[in-house]
């Protein structure tokens, strides 16, 4: 399928839908401590997501394994869990857990999506080294992405960084294109495969990407609980999850995600 190209006036309708997930990511960064439900951040999300005129992107989104819509509007998952862990009012965090909050939001027909993952008052070395390390990812991709760069070089870096640190990247969930739906294509892995290689995307001025690295403590491989949701390592060692809305503009990229 092609890959839709943004106007510089559609980018910035994807900013001021990035700048409403990025306020409210922020604010969930800070009250998340000790004690807190996960439920209690996701309240403060949805308030905001109102106030701003904006619509939660997860909330209702249907189960691919069973009748059951995604009840909340972000997703927080810890420790062990990836990604798509629901907010309840028992899972209450506590210290030296790491958090991992996806949220995205749709304003005015135009979507933004991107994660945290943060440590919960003191945390291990360990923990702090996979949060540093997949933070770092993240960053190699927005150093290098811009107009004729190939996403397999960049793909490429991204998964050596992990696997030189002793870490491993998830394949089974990748990155993806965003626009007026929260996923587009292209698929966007942060790894190399003969896929990839096959069939590699050239960045063009316009494309709008999620860019979002999963990085396992332990081995890569990920099973889904029997709540149709959640995900976690089959191992049962942490992950760590990060994520930004990233365009793709003449001399480089834009981060659509972040608090200006």
């Amino acid at each position: 399928m092609p890959i839709t190209l943004r106007s510089r006036r559609e980018i910035e309708m994807l900013r001021n839908a990035g700048l409403v997930v990025a306020s409210v990511l922020s604010k969930l960064k800070k009250h998340a401590k000790p004690g807190v439900s996960t439920a209690e951040l996701d309240e403060i999300a949805m308030e905001m997501t109102r106030q701003a005129g904006a619509v939660a992107l997860f909330k209702g989104v249907p189960c691919p394994y069973m009748n059951k819509p995604f009840p909340g509007g972000i997703c927080a998952s810890i420790n062990e869990q990836l990604v798509h862990g629901i907010p309840s009012r028992a899972v209450v965090l506590k210290d030296g857990d790491i958090l991992t909050v996806d949220y995205g939001a749709k304003l005015n027909g135009y979507c933004g999506d991107a994660a945290f993952t943060v440590g919960i008052g003191e945390i291990s070395n360990d923990r702090q080294k996979l949060l540093e390390v997949t933070q770092r990812l993240l960053d190699i991709a927005i150093e290098h992405m811009a107009p004729g760069i190939k996403w397999s070089a960049i793909a490429a870096m991204m998964e050596k960084t992990a696997t030189q640190a002793g870490f491993s990247i998830v394949k089974d969930y990748v990155g993806h294109g965003i626009g007026t739906e929260m996923h587009e294509d292209p698929k966007v892995p942060n790894f190399v495969s003969r896929e990839l290689l096959r069939d590699d995307i050239v960045l063009k001025k316009g494309m709008i990407l999620a860019v979002e690295p999963m990085v396992n403590m332990g081995k890569a491989g990920v099973r889904t609980l029997s709540d149709g949701w959640t995900v976690v390592t089959k191992d049962k060692k942490c992950s760590a999850h990060v994520e930004h809305t990233i365009a793709v503009v003449e001399n480089g990229c834009e981060v659509l995600t972040a608090l200006s």
